[in-house]
């Protein structure tokens, strides 16, 4: 606190000046309340005075209680208009607060989207979404690749899961793998050939090379099965 402050009192600012005096206002409009009550409850008291002054026969008395009744309902309907006066005021004043209030709120406001205006760099933002949708283009690729390589993965071991099944049936049938998938149904066929001619000079008649195609014909069925 400076001195003029010591000696003058803090300086108030606008809005504090306008609370303090509709603080002013609402306490006299609560006093003029207190006042008028108390000047009807005196007219209720000059009413029954009059009626009994009246029943007695005082005339004069009367009549003086009568002009002090007529102004004591005069300063009522005094105190009723200069309420209703003060209220007018203390709504003027409240009506300036709000105002001054709302110009104050748009202030710091309009202030705010100035300093969020001057610190927007647009073309920083225009750099940074390119950027964005660059990595973005990258990943995808990446994603891509190794969706693929990961395809790959998955169906070689599906082919060498394959291999070992159909290595395991033929050993269970006696036929060697490499030799099963090198030579065709006619190289089979031509191998057996021989052994049917040499048991048909020895003598066996054609019923061993029947046999031998059976069995080739059997052995080829089930690789075809397995390939399948």
């Amino acid at each position: 606190m400076n001195i003029v402050e010591w000696a003058f009192g803090k300086r108030m600012t606008p809005a504090e000046r306008l609370r303090k005096h509709q603080r002013a206002l609402e306490k006299t409009q609560r006093e003029l309340d207190r006042e008028r009550v108390k000047l009807e409850n005196q007219e209720k008291k000059l009413v029954q005075d009059i009626k009994k002054s009246a029943k007695n026969g005082q005339i004069g008395a009367c009549k003086i209680q009568a002009k002090d009744l007529v102004r004591t309902r005069r300063y009522i309907q005094k105190f009723y208009s200069m309420r209703t006066q003060l209220q007018a005021i203390s709504l003027r004043i409240q009506t300036v607060r709000s105002n001054e209030q709302m110009m104050q709120s748009m202030k710091g406001a309009t202030m705010l989207l100035g300093s969020m205006n001057r610190q927007m760099n647009l073309p920083a933002l225009q750099r940074i979404a390119m950027e964005f949708e660059r990595e973005n283009e990258i990943m995808d690729q990446r994603q891509e690749l190794m969706d693929d390589a990961i395809d790959e993965a998955t169906g070689l071991e599906d082919e060498e899961e394959g291999e070992e099944i159909v290595k395991e049936v033929l050993d269970e049938i006696g036929v060697d793998l490499g030799q099963a998938m090198g030579e065709t149904p006619s190289e089979l066929q031509k191998a057996s050939v021989p052994e049917g001619r040499v048991a048909q000079a020895v003598g066996g008649g054609g019923g061993a090379g029947a046999g031998g195609n059976t069995d080739d014909d059997d052995l080829q069925a089930r690789l075809d099965s397995l390939r399948r």
